[in-house]
């Protein structure tokens, strides 16, 4: 039933063992070898940007620096020009309140020249309407 022959077993373990030596020369030593130096460039990567980390982190300090700074003088530049813009608005009213002022002063002294200008008017009707009051009177 099963025979075993010993110069086939024997022919069998040098042919396996042959192919474990050309397999491990050919294809097991180069792909270690590619994996070592695929592991040693990961390594030597992480390490580089662990370098970078605290540059960076000064970087982004900087940067947070400088938007504070820009943030502050905008804050800054724009109460500056509220308050210009107020005391420009507040000297065109004052100037308008002047303005205002001036033209009622106008209107009071003319409404007083008027008023003047009817009282003697009536004054000098006063005796028209006298006679006309006692025409009237004697009429009845």
């Amino acid at each position: 039933m099963l025979d075993i022959n010993p110069v086939l077993l024997v022919a069998t373990l040098i042919v396996f063992l042959t192919l474990i030596a050309v397999l491990n020369s050919w294809l097991y030593r180069p792909l270690f070898a590619y994996m070592k130096k695929r592991d040693d460039d990961i390594k030597r990567d992480l390490d580089k940007v662990g370098n970078y980390d605290e540059e960076i982190r000064e970087l982004l300090a900087k940067a947070e620096s400088t938007v504070v700074k820009a943030k502050l003088d905008a804050a800054a530049l724009r109460e500056k020009v509220i308050a210009d813009a107020k005391e420009l608005a507040q000297s065109k009213v004052e100037a308008k309140r002047a303005e205002l002022a001036s033209e009622y002063l106008e209107f009071e002294q003319s409404l007083a020249r008027t008023k003047e200008q009817l009282r003697s008017e009536l004054t000098a009707q006063v005796p028209l309407f006298k006679d006309a009051v006692k025409a009237r009177l004697s009429q009845i």
